[in-house]
């Protein structure tokens, strides 16, 4: 986070500036972000400003292949429709894009288990093959093997943050089962790359849309997969898989060793929230149930649900 302050007015100045049609929608700002502030723009939209040093990138990234995408994909997402300059007010671009309504699932968590059809008919129409020219990531989408001194370094860390060893084994042992799967040998595939609780929101219980696309790229599916067990409810993962249709058991492997590490992550980001750290969220509870669903998972070989 840089010292850059970011209001109401500040965010009503630029839209008038350079986008003078919408300069008579209300402002207000929304809670949550991470890479950016964000701001409804009367009822239909919304402006996303970035307030991270990588946060304009992934900006441009989503303008550009987002709008392409979001015509085929079965839920609402924040298709941007204009971007906005740097300029002398305000040093880094910034975008106006669709506003997706309901609540983010780290407030309200999916209960409905009909909500495992939702997300694999999203994942079906959303992992098709990309084109050549479409980004890649260091750490999404990729062989977990070039993730694994990474992980160990964070479970080291979170050993000493009060998760329980029995725990922390539980994790490295699913890790080393999705590590020591085969590797994803068709073509890359359109990523949304970082589905957790506060990037869908939910209405009436049920998935109705996914946010933040800043980490879309190509690669292999086990990560969007990994939602299964990081979003959808206690026993939905099974329905889910019959729904996607599309994982065999070493990319359901794959996915479960990321979905740990995802949780492991909502969990530090939760208890740095509850110690007021900077980046602080509230998503350990989510962490800590997404936790024990993939946990619950390996109980029995095979078992996917």
């Amino acid at each position: 986070m840089d010292d850059f302050e970011i209001d109401d007015s500040l965010v009503r100045s630029l839209v008038r500036e350079q986008h003078p049609d919408l300069a008579g929608l209300d402002v207000r700002e929304v809670s949550g972000g991470w890479d950016n502030q964000l701001w409804r723009l009367g009822e239909e939209l919304a402006v996303r400003m970035p307030r991270t040093a990588r946060a304009p990138a992934l900006l441009r990234k989503e303008h550009q292949w987002l709008p392409t995408l979001a015509p085929r994909l079965p839920l609402p997402v924040p298709t941007p429709l204009r971007m906005g300059e740097p300029s002398a007010r305000f040093p880094r671009p910034w975008t106006i894009a669709r506003w997706v309504p309901g609540e983010p699932a780290d407030r309200a968590p999916i209960s409905d288990e009909g909500a495992a059809d939702i997300l694999a008919g999203f994942l079906k129409a959303l992992h098709v093959k990309a084109p050549a020219e479409a980004p890649d990531s260091p750490d999404r989408g990729v062989p977990l093997k070039r993730l694994t001194d990474g992980v160990e370094k964070t479970l080291e860390e979170v050993a000493s943050e009060g998760v329980s060893a029995d725990v922390l084994q539980q994790v490295r042992d699913v890790w080393d089962e999705a590590v020591a799967a085969p590797e994803w040998e068709g073509p890359p595939v359109w990523l949304h790359g970082d589905f957790h609780p506060a990037n869908v929101v939910v209405s009436d219980g049920t998935l109705s849309g996914v946010i933040d696309f800043g980490d879309i790229c190509a690669g292999d599916p086990a990560v969007d997969v990994s939602a299964a067990w990081v979003l959808l409810p206690a026993g939905a993962a099974a329905r889910f898989f019959d729904a996607y249709a599309q994982a065999d058991e070493a990319m359901i492997r794959r996915a479960r060793g990321l979905a740990a590490m995802k949780c492991i992550f909502l969990i530090r980001m939760g208890r740095a929230g509850e110690r007021g750290l900077p980046g602080g969220k509230p998503w350990g509870p989510a962490g800590r149930a997404g936790l024990d669903r993939v946990l619950a998972a390996i109980q029995e070989p095979g078992d996917s649900g």
